[in-house]
Parts: structure tokens; sequence; C-alpha cells
């Protein structure tokens, strides 16, 4: 596999908004899409590194053994 191949990892929409009580009536894409951005920053600072490791451990993906 190689190592830079981007796999997508979720996405957002006005019906996510609209789910959890929204009125998105006045929502255009350049507000989408500043709101999934600041999602994007919001997970990668608090939870993509740790969620990457619990899960790839769930999945008995092996560790390297060794120096890089």
């Amino acid at each position: 596999m190689p190592p830079y191949k981007d796999f997508p990892i979720t996405s957002v929409c006005g019906a996510d908004l609209e789910s959890i009580g929204f009125d998105t009536g006045g929502v255009d894409d350049a507000t989408m899409k500043e709101l999934a951005e600041k999602m994007a920053d919001d997970y990668c600072d608090q939870l993509f590194w740790s969620s990457l490791e619990i899960l790839a451990d769930y999945l008995n993906i092996p560790k390297r053994t060794g120096s890089l």
C-alpha cells in the first residue's frame, strides 16, 4: 500500500445540522465548507491520533519493530 494514499474519513451536510435541531434554510456552501474545515481541525487536534492508535490496534495492524 502506498504510504500517502488518502482514504476519506467522513463528511458533513445540512441534514446533519438539521438532525440536531439547526435551521439550515439560510446556510450557504461557503458556511458549510467553513464548518467542515473547523470540524476537521477540531478532530485532528483532539481525537485523530488517539483514535487512530486505538482502532489500528483493534484491527490488529502490527506495529513496526526496530528504529525508523
